[in-house]
């Protein structure tokens, strides 16, 4: 009687199983993936999770399902009995038990996370998903992939494009002014080697203030922290005649870079705050008596001297901006980098900070700056340089040159639009962006 069951058990599970990878097949060749994949335990959840844009839970349950089987190996090969001889097999038994409690879980939860995605995909009502907890996944799988219904968007990898050609451009080596040859700068995800910029070349002259444009995930956060050594990429970067990769110790102090979220202790005065910027950033070679001169300089360049004795606390927005941007300023860097200086400030407070930031580069300095309302105050920029995702995803230069010429290139009056312009279409852009990386090619080759 038992042989029966566990006979009649074992031939169920194997139907199952079938129709389970009849249904996940018939998905697949609906959402345009390989068919094959269906028959990949773990990793086909994985690319099921993406057809329905849950790749994330995907990782999360493929990583749980090797943890699951990882932990079925142990308990056919273990033999917890024989662990009785050190008094220790509840405890061995206990910590499995749970573990693998655990993942089964952690699959269920996944699982179900993954088929509410498949049916917002299909356009089926997500009441189902309670039809999958109380019966299982098996039926819903094999509907969807057997019925008339197709997804209503289908996932394309961005990595099977062929995006935007390369320009063959590199920029020359300036002696005085910030030259930029990123070959690429990639991260290894999930096993993929992903491009998160690509083929950016620029000479910027000293003296200039430039604008850093693009649309989110355009990669500007990333390229800012290839040119400042932050986090190096495949590139040579130039400044003044010198390698800032191979030259970084020295280099350091030459370039400041203010993020959009200030770094000021609230209990500490601001020229209490600018002292201690100074030792950071000012080399321990600059004698006491310089260093305390050129803080001085710089509260005066500033206008933080009348608050130099003020709680950093109790300043005005626009004064705490200031000493944020002041901090870096100390070390007197030859580029100057800026994420967003006059985010949440008002037309006026924003504009007299950027006139501040015109003056610095007035001094022959390069002031690079990132910001979302660049129309208001674009009279005191010099060049723009305009960053887009291409087809495959990677960031690109789309564009690097002139104000004036921007707005003729992207046929607009307005920076904010050009962003408009290259921005993908499910963005609510024009989904330009290839176009326009082919055609700044041109211009750099002719």
């Amino acid at each position: 009687m038992i042989e029966t069951i566990i006979r009649t058990s074992f031939i169920l599970n194997i139907i199952f199983q079938v129709l389970y990878i009849v249904g996940l097949w018939r998905i697949f060749v609906k959402c345009q993936k390989k068919s094959w994949w269906s028959i990949i335990p773990g990793y086909r959840e994985y690319e099921l999770a993406r057809c329905a844009d849950k790749e994330a839970d995907g990782r999360v349950y493929l990583f749980v399902s090797i943890l699951s089987l990882a932990l079925t190996i142990v308990g056919h090969f273990v033999d917890f009995e024989h662990v009785a001889d050190n008094g220790k097999t509840a405890a061995y038994f206990l910590i499995y038990f749970i573990a693998l409690v655990i993942t089964i879980i952690a699959q269920f939860v996944y699982t179900i996370r993954i088929l509410s995605g498949v049916l917002s995909l299909f356009g089926i009502s997500k009441k189902w998903i309670w039809y999958v907890v109380f019966v299982g996944d098996v039926s819903i799988i094999l509907y969807i992939g057997v019925s008339k219904k197709n997804p209503k968007v289908i996932y394309i990898d961005p990595s099977q494009n062929k995006g935007a050609a390369l320009s063959g451009y590199k920029a020359k080596s300036m002696d005085s002014g910030l030259t930029v040859n990123i070959e690429d700068r990639t991260i290894t995800d999930f096993f993929k080697k992903k491009a998160l910029l690509r083929d950016i070349h620029m000479n910027i002259e000293p003296g200039h203030m430039v604008l850093l444009l693009g649309g989110s995930g355009a990669g500007k956060t990333t390229f800012v922290n290839a040119v400042n050594g932050y986090e190096k990429a495949n590139a040579e970067i130039i400044l003044n005649g010198e390698n800032l990769y191979k030259e970084y110790k020295k280099m350091k102090y030459k370039v400041g870079f203010v993020p959009q979220m200030d770094l000021v202790r609230g209990n500490d005065t601001v020229e209490r705050t600018l002292y201690d910027a100074a030792k950071l950033r000012i080399p321990v070679t600059v004698s006491k008596d310089e260093r305390n001169k050129r803080i001085w300089s710089v509260l005066q360049f500033f206008g933080l001297e009348p608050v130099k004795d003020r709680l950093c606390d109790k300043l005005s927005g626009g004064q705490r901006k200031r000493l944020s941007i002041a901090m870096e300023y100390i070390s007197n860097p030859d580029l100057f980098i800026l994420d967003e200086p006059d985010s949440g400030l008002d037309g006026v407070m924003a504009r007299e900070l950027m006139e501040g930031l015109r003056s610095i580069a007035d001094q022959g300095k390069i002031v690079m700056v990132i910001t979302h309302s660049p129309d208001r105050v674009i009279d005191l920029f010099d060049d723009v340089i305009v960053l887009a995702k291409d087809s495959k995803l990677t960031g690109r230069l789309t564009y690097f040159g002139p104000v004036e010429e921007a707005k003729t290139f992207f046929d607009t009056d307005l920076m904010e639009r050009i962003v408009l312009r290259i921005n993908r279409k499910e963005e609510g852009g024009d989904g330009r962006a290839d176009e326009f990386i082919e055609k700044y090619a041109e211009v750099c080759n002719g």
